[in-house]
């Protein structure tokens, strides 16, 4: 059984919209996109590099999808971005009604029910389920239980609105923190891995 981790560009209240650029989703007014970049050095190429580093395979929902195939086709086979070789070569799994549409290459629009496909897909064998942006995708992924990790860079700002990532559905769970780095702008790196049951008490037990 293979795991699902969730990677997320995150702002402290939460919001995960258009981290990317100013155009890469103004829904709902969002005049914020672009909000990571400010914040990109060495140490974050670095963690990111490193959890690319290890055999996936992509996770999308369908507007994610579009905007990245959009965007790394194009991308010259011969300008060294590692990343663009990996999300053009890796499989991808798309959440979408419209599996005729999926252009980019080795792109696999997922079938019948949702939940039950990623349980599918999970039971198979194979490299790890990784998801990038796709917030609606996410938030179902997370109320049906299905999230095995979580790999969340917070970075230093308060958005205010915006499409964020936990819903009120998400499916109670406990996480453990695996490690946590902090980088020179401020970006909190986390990696926390499921762990169980969310444990409850009261401040009584513990004297």
């Amino acid at each position: 059984m293979r795991k699902l981790i969730v990677a997320a560009f995150i702002s402290l209240d939460g919001v995960i919209q258009a981290p990317g650029g100013p155009e890469e989703d103004t829904s709902g007014g969002f005049r914020h996109g672009g909000w990571i970049v400010p914040y990109a050095d060495e140490a974050s190429g670095q963690v990111i590099r490193e959890l690319f580093s290890q055999p996936f395979e992509l996770l999308l929902g369908r507007r994610t999808y579009d905007i990245f195939a959009a965007y790394w086709p194009r991308i010259r086979a011969d300008s060294h971005n590692f990343i663009a070789d990996l999300f053009n070569s890796v499989p991808k799994h798309v959440a979408t009604h419209h599996r005729d549409t999926l252009d980019w290459q080795n792109s696999h629009g997922l079938q019948g029910d949702f939940v039950d496909a990623i349980r599918a897909l999970k039971q198979q064998d194979g490299a790890q389920l990784l998801t990038q942006g796709s917030g609606d995708m996410v938030r179902q992924l997370l109320a049906a239980g299905l999230v095995d990790e979580l790999r969340l860079m917070i970075f230093p700002v308060v958005l205010g609105h915006g499409k964020r990532l936990f819903g009120d559905n998400a499916q109670a769970n406990a996480f453990t923190l695996a490690t946590s780095i902090s980088t020179p702008g401020g970006v909190l790196i986390s990696h926390y891995v499921r762990s169980g049951d969310v444990r409850t008490g009261t401040f009584e037990d513990v004297e």
